[in-house]
């Protein structure tokens, strides 16, 4: 018998902050979205809303957006499995949020977070994680039959610059906070999926003409915990000209030395504003015998 390690490859299609739109997609086993389907969350097409969509911009009014439109999109997707979480902008699918907050985006047409969350978790296909955690097997006999652990969750630091509420927030700088909920990442996690990034990585947002944004805004208590769970890959969003892809090397040698990395990342940028190419195709490998 030959015990040689064979190797499986398993093709994710990475996507995030879609904000409503249904765009055509490559072939893949596994589709994971890190959340931002929607501008506001609303379940359906019914009136209107309003959001900044930039930090200190004006108000914009524009018809509420539909997640049971998102949700269609996702659910034809032909993908064995397809992971999705919640961003800041799916208001509704944050219940305690939107019982609070949720009149300022929908005064005219209040939403019901038990129906939004019933929608998501009864979309045929979908495997919704709200700070959880699942073990997936792909068991098609095309497909690459392989088993992994996943950590999925929406949440992310209010920015500074920030004006109004978002779903899913928690203080940005209190690194105290941020240990506590990300000490939920199981030490088995394969995948890990975030709305929003890590400290210093692909978290760099543009200088704003009204001064607003600029510099990194990923979460230093996120960074230190992927040290600790050391995941195969992670995926995140909510930073749109954060998008592109880093090889993370963690420096191990030094045992009394916490949360160091090795030389600058392996990087891939964003082609470009003009490039057609919105998604990010990751092919990753795992032994079996």
């Amino acid at each position: 018998m030959d015990a040689s390690p064979r190797t499986r490859r398993t093709r994710f299609v990475c996507v995030s902050d879609t904000h409503n739109a249904t765009v055509k997609l490559p072939s893949g086993d596994v589709l994971i979205h890190s959340g931002d389907l929607t501008n506001t969350g609303s379940y359906s097409e019914v009136g209107y809303s309003r959001v900044r969509l930039f930090h200190r911009l004006p108000l914009t009014i524009f018809p509420v957006v539909q997640l049971s439109k998102q949700l269609a999109w996702l659910a034809k997707q032909t993908f064995e499995c397809k992971i999705v979480v919640a961003g800041n902008h799916d208001l509704t699918l944050d219940g305690g949020f939107y019982a609070e907050h949720g009149l300022y985006h929908h005064n005219t047409n209040p939403q019901s977070p038990e129906d939004c969350e019933r929608l998501i978790l009864g979309t045929p296909g979908i495997t919704y994680l709200n700070h959880s955690s699942t073990r997936i097997t792909l068991t098609s006999p095309t497909g690459p039959r392989t088993t992994f652990s996943v950590f999925g969750s929406p949440y992310t630091p209010k920015m500074s610059t920030s004006t109004g509420q978002w779903a899913f927030q928690y203080q940005a700088g209190d690194i105290n906070l941020g240990r506590r909920i990300w000490q939920d990442i199981p030490l088995n996690t394969d995948i890990l999926i975030t709305h929003g990034p890590a400290r210093t990585h692909r978290d760099e947002q543009y200088l704003r003409q009204d001064g607003s944004g600029g510099g990194p805004a990923g979460c230093e208590a996120l960074r230190q915990a992927m040290w600790r769970v050391r995941p195969r890959f992670a995926v995140c969003g909510h930073i749109h000209e954060g998008r592109g892809a880093e090889r993370v090397r963690w420096d191990l040698d030094n045992p009394n030395v916490k949360f160091k990395e090795k030389a600058a990342p392996e990087l891939w940028e964003d082609p470009g504003a003009g490039n057609n190419k919105i998604c990010l195709e990751f092919e990753v490998r795992k032994h079996v015998i």
